[in-house]
């Protein structure tokens, strides 16, 4: 970029000056008449001025009517007055002459009663200096303002930019080695590295690298870090920026920042633009009748049209990443864009493992800790859940003055993270603490009288996280991908145990079974509607809504296109579901009605039971998991 021409800059700035100065000079001044000291001398003895300005070069002041007539006398000129009077209007005529010295006129003012007052001669310098300093001010304010809403970050006059972070090669400073429990996200992405670092491999064979590479995964998987992790590898600069930084007030300000954006890689090449959330801006088109999409969509096409044109050769890789895949546009995710997908998906045991390695390299640990079986403490965890553990951990360690991080440190860091805070200074009564000990000792005995079920890992009783007053943790002894039916329904037994408890003991419920009801119908729902697990109904499926596909909240429910008839049918299915859970659990916890009231009497006692202390209860009566199937 050629540097700016300062010196042409300068020379304008001092003509702008002298422009100013010559201004004041013959515009701003106020005029005066000119007379020669003798005649000032005479006005005085008349009392013809007043208000006598007296410097060492000169005299200023203001003429009188007599001093007017005066002047007219002396000049032969009987018209000076009306001169004078029609030059300066309604302002008092001025006059000025040359100071001379004179030792009487100080007396001759005094006499007269004439105002008067001393004066310091302003200097052309102090002149010049008094314009040139507010003028100096007055360009500086103005200057300030024009960069704030001009070229200056988020100014008016930048909204077309784009607002990409660069980061060059030394800065990205992220590598494979600080990413793990993503191996084949790893292995495919290699390709991408080794043709940023020898693109003369590829070229050589006619192959073309993909323009695109989309990264799909649930938040939390470390999608982010990969992408930064491939930049690393790869030493080159890595323009990182969210599918929101597109979008702006103005209309066509999205297809001026994706314009901009790939002219900077084009100028960086080889380098990676990453897109993080690109469901912001790739949302599929016309799927809202609004008009305020229409920047969007205007986005989105320029972006489509980008990717069109550039040339990978030049060595500049798209990369992206959503979590909600389903509802991008196909225009964007077809072969020739983002013809590549690779999916982050949650780490299995070994990658939890490998994941908490990497998160407490700088974690002062005890010997006593084992990563495997908190790796196997926490299923279904992401990279962003285990690097919240850790932390925890590590912050009720030093708060707890300890000189390493514990076991127990970790135990409870989980358990906040899944239950939520302890809150042992909430203040149950004795009533509500007794439902809350039989209503999770009936959960914790179903699910170890069960065969598919996981084993329980901890019973408390002590309130946490916002409304939960107790909970019953079960860690699976595997990965699982796949649930069979009676998976589910030995899940929903489960579920219903605690409302059955208090039945059989306080031959009432309450009202702490909701949440439980609540995951038990949709399990029974999902069953009948989208599973087809159904005997009556058959193998079909209902479900039509569009889920997004690594997100658990539900998006809005479409048009049902099944008769009233058929809702009745899967309602009565889902109820008989719910009934039969709720008929198992009973079964189980009347025929250990013994063991029901022995272990909640130890946990109201205790308040916190681990799973082996509870297996123990259950061997002890010879109650351990049946081997019967659903009821």
């Amino acid at each position: 970029m050629a540097e700016p021409n300062t010196r042409v800059s300068l020379w304008y700035f001092l003509a702008l000056i002298l422009i100013i100065l010559l201004a004041q000079q013959y515009f701003m001044t106020p005029k005066t008449e000119n007379v020669n000291y003798s005649d000032f001398r005479k006005l005085a003895e008349s009392k013809g001025v007043d208000d006598l300005l007296i410097s060492t070069e000169k005299i200023e002041g203001r003429l009188l009517p007599p001093g007017v007539e005066y002047l007219s006398k002396t000049r032969n000129d009987p018209k000076l007055p009306e001169k004078l009077k029609e030059q300066f209007k309604n302002e008092p005529v001025r006059f000025s002459t040359i100071r001379v010295q004179d030792q009487d006129l100080i007396k001759i003012l005094d006499r007269q009663g004439i105002k008067y007052q001393a004066v310091q001669e302003r200097t052309w310098l102090t002149s010049l200096l008094s314009l040139i300093l507010p003028t100096l001010l007055l360009l500086g304010i103005f200057v300030y303002f024009f960069r704030k809403i001009g070229t200056g970050a988020g100014g008016l006059m930048s909204v077309g930019k784009s607002k990409a972070k660069v980061y060059m090669e030394d800065e990205t400073k992220v590598t494979f080695a600080d990413v793990a429990g993503v191996e084949e996200a790893e292995e495919e992405l290699k390709e991408i590295i080794e043709f940023l670092k020898t693109p003369a491999k590829f070229q050589a064979l006619g192959g073309n690298i993909p323009k695109g590479v989309l990264i799909l995964g649930p938040p939390g998987t470390g999608k982010t870090l990969l992408a930064r992790a491939v930049a690393g590898e790869a030493g080159v600069p890595f323009l990182s920026l969210s599918g929101s930084d597109f979008v702006e007030m103005f209309v066509g300000v999205g297809a001026a920042r994706v314009r901009d954006l790939f002219a900077q890689a084009q100028e960086k090449a080889p380098c990676i633009i990453f897109i993080d959330e690109l469901d912001a801006v790739g949302k599929a088109r016309g799927l809202s009748p609004m008009s305020g999409p229409e920047e969007r969509e205007n986005t989105l096409n320029q972006l489509l049209s980008e990717m069109d044109g550039f040339d990978t050769r030049k060595g500049v890789i798209i990369m992206a990443a959503t979590n909600r895949p389903e509802i991008l546009d196909p225009a964007l995710i077809r072969p020739g864009r983002f013809d590549r997908h690779i999916l982050v998906d949650r780490p299995s045991l070994k990658g939890r493992e490998d994941i908490l390695k990497i998160h407490t390299r700088r974690v002062k640990l005890s010997p006593e800790v084992n990563l495997n079986t908190l790796a196997a403490r926490t299923p279904g965890m992401v990279g962003a859940d285990l690097a919240n553990i850790v932390n925890e951990a590590a912050l009720l360690a030093a708060r707890k003055n300890k000189s390493a991080v514990e076991m127990e440190d970790f135990e409870e860091a989980i358990d906040r993270v899944v239950a939520g805070l302890e809150k042992r200074n909430r203040m149950m009564n004795p009533r509500e603490k007794e439902i809350v000990a039989y209503h999770e000792t009936g959960h914790a005995l179903v699910a170890e009288a069960l065969p598919t079920t996981d084993p329980v890992h901890r019973v408390s009783i002590i309130p946490r996280g916002i409304g939960a007053l107790g909970y019953t943790m079960q860690l699976p002894t595997e990965d699982r991908y796949l649930m069979t039916k009676t998976e589910l329904e030995d899940r929903m037994a489960v579920m219903m145990g605690g409302r059955v408890a208090e039945e059989l003991h306080f031959k009432e419920i309450s009202t702490g079974a909701q949440n439980d009801l609540y995951r038990a119908t949709d399990i029974a729902r999902s069953m009948i509607r989208e599973y087809g697990m159904s005997d009556k109904l058959g193998p079909i499926t209902f479900e039509r809504e569009r889920r997004p596909l690594f997100l658990e909240t539900m998006m809005p429910p479409g048009t049902k296109d099944y008769s009233e008839t058929t809702a009745q049918e899967i309602d009565q299915e889902v109820a008989n579901l719910i009934a039969r859970a709720h008929t198992r659990a009973r079964e189980i916890l009347e025929q250990r009605r013994e063991t029901l009231e022995k272990v909640a009497h130890v946990l109201l006692e205790k308040e916190v039971i681990e799973g082996d202390e509870l297996r123990q209860f259950l061997n002890s009566s010879s109650e351990g998991k049946s081997a019967s199937g659903p009821g």
